[in-house]
């Protein structure tokens, strides 16, 4: 087992670096079946030994940014749930988790962004963590993946394919899993 050492609030932490290459790899793979956001939450799942087949199911109309609408991007709302797994509130009156959860969160979409903008070679930051924009970024163009036609252009555009969706939900899962480790 490869283990790196996270620094992290002065404690040093130990992410292992193996599972954190399957969590990846596996997310990377099942996006061959269409739904990033279950992609990556069940690769989290499966990694970290989180959540249920309800959670899963709950992740299948997130895709394709939010019912194939390119919003927010289903890979990273995915990686977001596994956080709630992990570190969401079970009562509504505990707020101080909510506020926790919610730095968490927006450390994720950061370093996803961040991510996203180092593999693909981005010219500029993203703007945005929408599928729309991920799209164009990477394709030259959004697709409309709702309409047949668009969606057959998004995938003859390489959607799905290695250096496509697959590897952005490969992205997502790996900086979700890298930072919900050093949670443990």
């Amino acid at each position: 087992m490869i283990k790196a050492a996270c620094i992290k609030d002065s404690q040093i932490e130990m992410i292992d670096e193996e599972l954190v290459s399957e969590i990846r790899r596996k997310a990377h793979g099942y996006d061959q079946y269409s739904g990033c956001s279950q992609s990556v939450l069940l690769a989290l799942q499966e990694g970290l030994e989180v959540g249920d087949r309800e959670s899963f199911k709950a992740a299948t109309v997130l895709s394709g940014g939010v019912a194939r609408r390119g919003e927010t991007c289903g890979a990273l709302l995915g990686a977001l749930m596994g956080l709630g797994l992990v570190r969401g509130r079970e009562e509504i009156e505990r707020t101080e988790d909510y506020v926790t959860a919610m730095g968490i969160a927006n450390e994720i979409c950061d370093d996803f962004q961040g991510r996203l903008e180092e593999e693909f070679g981005f010219d500029r930051p993203l703007e945005s963590t929408l599928c729309a924009e991920i799209q164009t970024r990477i394709y030259g163009r959004s697709f409309d993946i709702r309409v047949p036609a668009e969606r057959e252009a998004f995938l003859e555009a390489g959607g799905h394919s290695d250096e496509g969706c697959y590897k952005v939900c490969g992205i997502a899962a790996e900086v979700a899993a890298r930072r919900l480790l050093s949670l443990r």
